[in-house]
């Protein structure tokens, strides 16, 4: 009994680890200011048509001149309906998507918006946590900020990757399959922060950006 306790216990803290560590990075947005622009005042938004000022879907959030900033600049000539502001909108949605239905077990859904590695990580954590009889009730707080952290751009096989990073909050519990809580509360909101990196070719028929990495 005793070797069956510590079993079940390190798998409950693998769970949690692997909740916490996929739950970081594409939240709601109830009861949180976006702080993709931390402390920068907000310039007008709207976007340079024919390559005439300032482009400011791009430099509100990274410097026009970096690698980032010519990066999207690039993204936007392949693909001229391309908006890096809808872009980060529909990263904080999909985080929020994709952990719920790592949460719920939903393969059918994460293998559509997954890279196959990327899946294969996921299902296995999956998996591993049905054969040990562990569920997770974790409820998603909110965002409490998001970046945009690189964006890389390969004109020669328009391949685009931008990688995000999100600060979440969540609660989470984990029992085990009797029903008892092995691991968290759900009165204590736990903040991480999680970096995801989002792939598409640009120009493409498919409009649906692809999770191809995770990381702290």
């Amino acid at each position: 009994m005793g070797s069956q306790l510590i079993q079940i216990l390190v798998l409950a803290g693998v769970a949690v680890f692997l909740l916490l560590r996929l739950r970081s990075v594409l939240g709601t947005r109830e009861g949180f200011e976006d702080t993709t622009q931390s402390a920068q005042p907000t310039k007008r938004k709207f976007e340079v048509i024919d390559g005439g000022g300032e482009d400011f879907d791009i430099s509100n959030l990274v410097d026009l001149q970096s690698h980032s900033g010519k990066a999207l600049a690039s993204m936007k000539r392949a693909e001229s309906g391309f908006s890096v502001e809808v872009f980060t909108s529909g990263a904080r949605q999909a985080y929020e998507m994709i952990l719920m239905s790592f949460e719920n077990g939903d393969l059918p859904f994460l293998e559509q918006y997954l890279a196959p590695d990327v899946y294969e990580s996921f299902s296995t954590a999956i998996t591993a946590r049905v054969d040990s009889g562990l569920t997770v009730d974790a409820k998603f707080i909110g965002i409490s900020g998001v970046k945009l952290v690189s964006a890389k751009f390969d004109e020669e096989n328009s391949e685009a990757e931008i990688t995000m990073k999100f600060c979440g909050e969540l609660t989470s519990i984990v029992r085990n399959a009797d029903g008892e809580v092995v691991e968290g509360d759900d009165k204590t909101v736990k903040k991480h922060s999680d970096v995801w990196t989002f792939a598409r070719l640009m120009g493409g028929d498919n409009p649906n950006w692809l999770l191809v990495g995770t990381g702290a």
